[in-house]
């Protein structure tokens, strides 16, 4: 296989292992180690034998997960619900810990529990997450929920059908200790602001279709 560091965590896939990618690939990667804060992530890393879904998939968790006006704590909550929803062990895990990131370690193991969140505005957004039914938000906040949602149901998939549940050796992740602590190493990244569009460079090139009717003019509908 690749290089990679912990084999046993791909399946059906031979990933492009980062010191040995070029072109769009390298791109990516380069901007996931910079706006992440993570130079590998596993499952982008399965997306890496087609540069085109990669970049287009990475430009849109981009633009809906890391930028905008809205709390990440609430993305974030939506995302781990949505993986929740979706049964994706891999994904609940991986927002578990990013939800440790943004400082917020009850709400993290709570969710993670399958509680419902003290705050009102994070259980509506997490039911929602994980049943649809009416929007918690207001229209002008649907580019980044909606966007952020729609693209952990296409991650989950991939993490589903192409990682095994291994985000850690040996299942570290399923410490609460393990994840709080991952938490606090992402802290400052998952913390920062990013400027929007960013990510659009690497799909410009790329064919598309009218922006949907949720992004707005944002950059999560180009």
């Amino acid at each position: 296989m690749d290089t990679t560091r912990n084999r046993g965590q791909f399946r059906y896939v031979t990933p492009v292992p980062p010191d040995a990618a070029t072109g769009r690939v390298a791109d990516v990667y380069r901007q996931l180690a910079e706006d992440f804060g993570m130079a590998r992530m596993a499952v982008f890393q399965t997306l890496s034998p087609a540069p085109e879904v990669l970049a287009a998939t990475w430009a849109l968790l981009r633009e809906t997960l890391l930028t905008g006006d809205v709390s990440r704590t609430g993305k974030e909550v939506v995302a781990l619900g949505v993986s929740l929803a979706n049964r994706c062990p891999f994904c609940v895990a991986a927002h578990t810990t990013l939800l440790h990131a943004t400082g917020d370690h009850r709400l993290a193991e709570t969710v993670a529990a399958g509680g419902v969140p003290d705050d009102p505005g994070h259980a509506r957004l997490l039911a929602w997450a994980k049943e649809r039914g009416p929007a918690p938000f207001p229209a002008e906040h649907a580019p980044e929920y909606v966007g952020t949602a729609l693209t952990f149901h296409f991650v989950n998939r991939v993490a589903s059908a192409l990682l095994t549940e291994n985000l850690l050796p040996g299942n570290l992740q399923r410490s609460r200790l393990v994840r709080s602590a991952g938490g606090r190493v992402m802290a400052r990244t998952v913390r920062r602001r990013l400027p929007a569009g960013a990510g659009l460079p690497l799909i410009a090139d790329l064919g598309g279709r009218p922006a949907p009717g949720w992004a707005g003019r944002t950059p999560a509908g180009v």
